[in-house]
C-alpha cells in the first residue's frame, strides 16, 4: 500500500477532485501553503495498491491536461502537481517524485 501526496495546483483542484472520484479513488483534501510551493495549492492524500501508482498519476495527468484543454493553462503555473510516495506499511519515504 502507497500513500501519495499529491501538491495540486488551485486551478486542476475541483476537475481533480471531480476525476479521481468519479474513478474510484478516495481520498483527504488539505488546503496548503508554504514555502515549497507558495500559494495556491491543494494537497491531496490518497492510499493506493502499489500496483495503482502509475494508473493513478497518469490519470491525474489526464484530467490536468482535459482541463487545459477546455479553460487553457495558465501563464503562472510552473507545474500541474507534484506527487511525493511514501510506503503506507512503514513510514518511510521513498525517493519517487513526480512533478509534471
Amino acid at each position: 500500500m502507497k500513500l501519495l501526496i499529491a501538491v495540486v495546483h488551485n486551478h486542476y483542484r475541483q476537475a481533480m477532485e471531480k476525476g479521481l472520484g468519479e474513478k474510484g479513488y478516495r481520498m483527504t483534501e488539505l488546503s496548503s501553503t508554504g514555502s515549497f510551493r507558495r500559494r495556491g495549492n491543494t494537497t491531496f492524500l490518497i492510499g493506493v495498491g502499489e500496483e495503482d501508482e502509475d494508473i493513478l498519476k497518469e490519470a491525474m495527468k489526464e484530467i490536468c491536461l482535459h482541463e487545459e484543454a477546455g479553460k487553457g493553462r495558465p501563464k503562472y503555473v510552473s507545474s500541474r502537481f507534484v506527487v511525493f510516495s511514501m510506503d503506507a506499511g512503514n513510514g518511510q519515504l521513498f525517493a519517487n517524485l513526480t512533478q509534471t
